[in-house]
């Protein structure tokens, strides 16, 4: 069987420390500077220049992490939700400059929402509504560069109900990203399914993978095996999928370890 072959989570200044390492098999990145607060608020020529420098001599897959902080997909208001959609347009817009085709955003869903699912039966219906309003035009740009927006679990703890946004939108450029520490503390804190529930659940949807390891409290994003996530039923459901996801590494320190990491993984039979 041909293992996985890992992707990395990268920023201009984590790069270079791996760079040989990516390049050299072809891994994919996932360029992460660009959803840093005030980047695509501010001028950004500079730092889409230096990219695009840096990325000579990579031939893998490219994405980008989107902007989140602060940006709700699903609010009701539309005078943030027209600002919503111009950091979405900004972020494409870096996806095109860059040669990318994925683009990471968050998930809107938390567990309040989940407890008030019967208490307050509109609330999902809305969510869902103001969502794909918010949606629709930043799709259809997405489609035009051709980019996938991938919605990602953040404190998401029902494993369905982004993916039934995404199958209500039904756009081909809009898929499933799971985030393996996230789901693990949604599982840990809230009681929420296990990583693995994510995973099947998302089936026929998944695009993306984040791979990283946790607590079970908090997000840490530690390199798989200094966690407490099981890694092998996390592969075993992965490969049970029809689709193929792409799999990144998203740890937050210490990338000059990641070869290790993936040795280690690989010793296991799970990813190279």
């Amino acid at each position: 069987m041909t293992l996985p072959l890992l992707g990395t989570a990268v920023t201009l200044k984590t790069y270079p420390l791996i760079r040989d390492w990516i390049c050299g098999p072809g891994r994919a990145v996932e360029i992460q500077d660009f959803c840093e607060i005030g980047v695509l608020e501010h001028d950004h020529s500079d730092l889409l220049s230096e990219w695009k420098k840096q990325l000579d001599g990579h031939h893998g897959p490219r994405g980008i992490h989107g902007p989140f902080f602060g940006l709700d997909i699903s609010t009701p208001d539309t005078e943030i939700r027209t600002l919503v959609q111009k950091r979405m347009f900004q972020g494409l817009a870096v996806v095109e400059a860059l040669g990318a085709d994925l683009m990471v955003i968050h998930s809107p869903f938390n567990h309040w929402h989940q407890l008030n699912r019967t208490n307050y039966p509109d609330v999902y219906p809305s969510l869902m509504d103001d969502a794909a309003a918010c949606l629709g035009p930043v799709l259809v740009r997405a489609a035009d560069v051709g980019c996938t927006l991938v919605l990602e679990n953040c404190d998401d703890t029902d494993p369905a109900v982004r993916v039934d946004l995404v199958r209500q939108i039904g756009h081909p450029n809009l898929r499933v990203s799971i985030d393996t520490g996230h789901a693990d503390i949604c599982h840990g804190r809230y009681d929420a399914p296990h990583v693995v529930d994510f995973i099947a659940a998302a089936a026929g949807c998944l695009d993306h993978v984040h791979l990283q390891d946790v607590d079970g409290y908090a997000d840490r994003h530690w390199h798989p095996g200094d966690g407490r996530i099981a890694w092998q039923p996390v592969f075993s459901a992965l490969a049970a999928l029809a689709e193929r996801p792409r799999l990144t590494l998203e740890v937050r320190r210490d990338l000059e370890r990641l070869p290790v990491t993936v040795a280690r993984l690989q010793q296991m039979g799970l990813a190279c």
